[in-house]
């Protein structure tokens, strides 16, 4: 039987990371894989974390089941989490997930059982791994344009324009913050205006925050999502722990449903437990339970905290120093929009044949879309990126 499949497309990023491990240059650069990673180039295990992880270690009597749903207080917490205050709780369904993507899909799979076939508006450029996860869940997929190349932010008025037709039964995907690959987020006015198309259109918002606490802050990441779920009657979301937690490989994620009252808020979380069985069967535990852990303990959610803005700041750090250092080497500010960018991603809207001789005549990897992990460079590395760039544009 394997001899009637054909092959599948090649994952750039999964590519990339492969020839990355085989050059044996020793002032490579990998700026590819969206991982963050500190000034040693390191992805850390965060304290607050290791802390957590001993008292689950300690406390744990039994490796059953938790259940379908998962953790209903690692639930409530990432609830609490994103959407605060800002949505009656009767009308909210939380369902632990195999991480981020694990959530995607299981909303995408839920949505497709609630109108076969439905329609999702996702933004263009985006995440490459939304359209195959959710053209996979059975929806069909559209685009609305997102990032204006000329002035490097947010073209709302192309965005609210690409999403005219969409109307109840649709879907359209928005990232929470820190957009991937562009780093050009929404603001607070842009938030104003979706909410608005929202409830004259009738589509269903479908959130991925991946990135909360990356941007701005863990609170202020959240107020245009908020906002949203404020005045819309339903919405779902998509959310992660791998990156603000640190918790990559745990596969820590929440699939949040919004609905117009708790009858059929009640019945999308069966529904979605429904889905989650006939998929996964049960989510994984220990990553929740840590997550669970920092949440419930005013001290060690303090610590995560303070190590999240750690974070946050070294990447805007870099950011200025990147800035500082192509505005050296080009003698101009066609690349200060890197500093007003948020999170760990920006676009710099270079050719492909530059990247390739980036990569080959500098050890410098990038993904083929020009985007850059902007946690990816280490201690004096924005100079020799910058340099290189200014030498392969020629």
């Amino acid at each position: 039987m394997f001899s009637q499949l054909s092959a599948p497309t090649p994952d750039a990023i999964l590519a990339l990371m492969t020839a990355f491990r085989a050059d044996t240059r020793t002032d490579k650069v990998d700026l590819g894989v969206g991982v963050y990673r500190d000034a040693s180039g390191d992805t850390p295990v965060l304290d607050a974390v290791r802390e957590a992880e001993q008292r689950v270690f300690q406390a744990q009597q039994t490796k059953a089941y938790v259940g379908v749903a998962g953790d209903a207080v690692f639930c409530e917490e990432m609830i609490g989490m994103t959407l605060g205050s800002s949505v009656p709780a009767e009308r909210v369904r939380c369902l632990q997930a195999p991480g981020g993507s694990g959530a995607l899909r299981l909303v995408g799979e839920l949505m497709n059982q609630a109108k076969h076939g439905a329609r999702v508006f996702i933004s263009d450029p985006s995440w490459p791994n939304h359209v195959p996860l959710l053209e996979a869940a059975g929806l069909e997929i559209h685009s609305y344009p997102y990032f204006d190349p000329d002035t490097r932010d947010v073209n709302i008025e192309g965005m609210l324009e690409g999403i005219a037709e969409a109307g109840p039964g649709d879907l359209v995907l928005l990232h929470g913050c820190c957009h991937n690959p562009t780093g050009a987020s929404f603001s607070a006015e842009h938030w104003a205006a979706i909410a608005e198309r929202a409830v004259a259109q009738g589509f269903v918002p479908f959130v991925d925050f991946a990135y909360q606490g990356f941007g701005e802050g863990l609170e202020e990441d959240a107020a245009g999502v908020r906002a949203l779920a404020a005045v819309v009657p339903e919405m779902v979301l998509a959310a992660s722990c791998s990156k603000n937690f640190g918790l990559y490989r745990e596969r820590v994620g929440a699939a949040i449903v919004v609905a117009e009252n708790a009858t059929l808020a009640d019945l999308a979380f069966r529904n979605a437990m429904s889905v989650a069985r006939g998929s996964y069967s049960m989510p994984p535990d220990h990553g929740a339970a840590v997550v669970r852990a920092i949440m419930q303990d005013p001290s060690l959610k303090s610590r995560w905290i303070t190590e999240l803005d750690t974070m946050r700041k070294r990447m805007l750090d870099t950011r200025s120093e990147l800035v500082t250092e192509l505005r050296n080497a080009t003698g101009s500010e066609r690349f200060d929009f890197i500093g007003r960018h948020s999170g760990m991603f920006s676009r710099l809207g270079i050719p492909g044949a530059q990247i390739e001789r980036m990569r080959e005549e500098h050890g410098i990897y990038i993904v083929g879309d020009s985007r850059i992990n902007v946690a990816g460079f280490k201690t004096g590395q924005a100079a020799k990126f910058a340099q290189a760039l200014v030498a392969t544009e020629a």
